[in-house]
């Protein structure tokens, strides 16, 4: 049984890794899909085409709320509304690890723009059009390092906890309009950045990743996607301002 049956999803930063599992998997779902990435999401748009599904891919930078408005009204001129955002677009992979100290200031506004402005930019566009449809979910992509304080990634680790309080914040001021906020918080993920970056996730940083969590193996993008499913269905429609850590057991709270 299909649970998203007649439903318009947007899923940010979905051109590869995480955001395609994601836009697949609510596609598999019976969504229609709207890819939404700053690089060339056809080829996720057309996966999923080709799997008798429905999508498009639209060109968006999540840090610029003109691009972000013309994202939504594409949504609506093609599929007719909006019942689904995952704001999944953020930078992380190609920071590399270091110390507070040596991060610069235009590197620090870059994270929190994409990371933090991003899905602010995205829920205020998509707000007005759920109220109008009658409720509406919205995803956001955390971190479980928020939870841990993991050293030498300063501005990531912050944008994340920023992710947490907004998605709390957001619940409070929508929930009266039936739009349910939450938020997943991945472990670290064998996706397409991080296997991208051997330099900074080594196999021995990868390994001592995996023994710190209950369940000892890689974390894949698949990994997410049932959970991400479960929040945008009807199955959490009284689920909102949560934070779900799903990382292994990694951590726990």
């Amino acid at each position: 049984m299909h649970r998203l049956t007649g439903k318009v999803a947007i899923v940010t930063g979905s051109a590869q890794g995480i955001g395609a599992a994601f836009a697949k998997g609510l596609a598999a779902e019976g969504a229609k899909v709207v890819v939404a990435d700053v690089g060339d999401g056809t080829a996720t748009a057309d996966e999923i085409v080709r799997a008798n599904g429905a999508a498009i891919y639209v060109q968006t930078d999540v840090s610029d709320p003109a691009q972000v408005r013309a994202l939504v009204a594409e949504t609506v001129e093609r599929f007719g509304g909006v019942d689904i955002l995952v704001n999944n677009a953020a930078v992380f992979a190609k920071l590399g690890a270091k110390s507070f100290q040596e991060i610069s200031s235009a590197e620090f506004d870059q994270v929190m723009a994409i990371n933090v402005r991003g899905p602010f930019e995205c829920a205020k566009a998509v707000a007005p059009i759920m109220k109008a449809r009658g409720g509406g979910k919205i995803v956001n992509i955390a971190s479980s390092t928020v939870f841990k304080g993991v050293p030498n990634l300063l501005h990531y680790v912050s944008s994340k906890g920023a992710v947490v309080a907004m998605t709390r914040c957001l619940a409070r001021e929508l929930g009266d309009d039936r739009i349910n906020v939450n938020a997943i918080a991945p472990g670290l993920t064998m996706s397409d950045g991080v296997l991208g970056a051997p330099d900074d996730f080594t196999p021995e940083y990868i390994q001592s990743n995996m023994n710190a969590r209950a369940l000892r193996r890689k974390q894949v993008p698949a990994d997410l996607v049932g959970a991400m499913v479960f929040l945008c269905s009807s199955d959490s429609d009284f689920m909102t301002g949560q934070t779900m850590a799903v990382d292994g057991g990694n951590v726990m709270h």
